[in-house]
């Protein structure tokens, strides 16, 4: 059964990148689970015009991986799927989020692009995104609700055997030399259960870090998922660390103050 995301690529009738993408399936209780990896959506052509037409930004991020997703599809047909252009369709294309010296030397960076000699308006060009991801199943859907039960953590620390992982980026932006906007997804199965872990990070040199991280946890044999969505968020003079641990995702992340938090539990549909 194809879901909405699966069948606008469909519907395009091409692959983004000039290379087959590889995919990996596992089949995990009632999930199926689907990893694709491409390379770099191409820089010019017919691909790439109409990849950037069916978005309103004026211009996108300088590695896009379309081909790229990772897809969680139940047997009862619905799931969750992460893939760049959903998420860059949440890109703010009216406004600029953050008015910055290094504003002018992004623009410049890119002055051949016909997208930003055409349009004056300004808009997000770090590139954030509160994308959590794309649900698919109409009952699935409209069952999310917000709840006070919380990931374990702790519970996942525990040591098991990983059945199947992937780890997969959906698009990155060195922002014209003057820091990065990186969106990646990471997954790996277990036999309790699966974890997946959608990560937005930014950071403008000298300016702000932002991390917005979307955790989704289910456990064997239960019948709803987790997700919480972490919105972290510090001025650079904020931040009392050693300099190189402003460059480490993994490290700098967890030292963020916490901006805003949400719950949720998404119910499965009654077969």
């Amino acid at each position: 059964m194809s879901n909405p995301a699966q069948a606008e690529r469909l519907a395009r009738g091409y692959q983004a990148s000039a290379k087959d993408p590889e995919k990996e399936t596992f089949c995990f209780g009632p999930w199926l689970i689907t990893g694709q990896h491409g390379s770099i959506l191409q820089s010019e052509g017919e691909i790439r015009q109409q990849y950037e037409a069916s978005l309103s930004l004026p211009s996108i991020p300088e590695m896009v991986f379309a081909d790229n997703f990772i897809r969680v599809e139940h047997e009862g047909g619905f799931g969750i799927e992460f893939n760049a252009l959903d998420a860059l369709k949440l890109v703010e294309d009216a406004d600029d989020t953050i008015k910055v010296a290094v504003t002018e030397k992004w623009r410049e960076a890119r002055a051949d692009s016909e997208f930003i000699n055409q349009a004056a308006k300004p808009f997000d060009w770090t590139y954030t995104t509160d994308y959590k991801g794309t649900l698919f199943g109409e009952d699935f859907i409209s069952l999310v609700a917000q709840t006070d039960e919380k990931i374990d953590l702790e519970k996942l620390k525990v040591r098991e055997k990983i059945l199947f992982y992937q780890d997969i980026t959906l698009f990155e932006d060195e922002l014209a030399d003057n820091g990065i906007s990186l969106l990646n997804v990471k997954l790996r199965a277990m036999p309790s259960g699966f974890f997946i872990l959608l990560r937005f990070f930014m950071r403008v040199d000298g300016v702000i870090i932002r991390c917005n991280e979307i955790r989704y946890h289910w456990e064997t044999d239960s019948s709803y998922i987790l997700r919480e969505h972490l919105f972290k968020e510090n001025r650079i003079h904020e931040l009392k660390v050693a300099p190189h641990l402003l460059t480490d995702i993994n490290e700098i992340c967890p030292k963020l103050t916490l901006k805003k938090e949400l719950n949720e539990k998404l119910l499965f549909p009654k077969s």
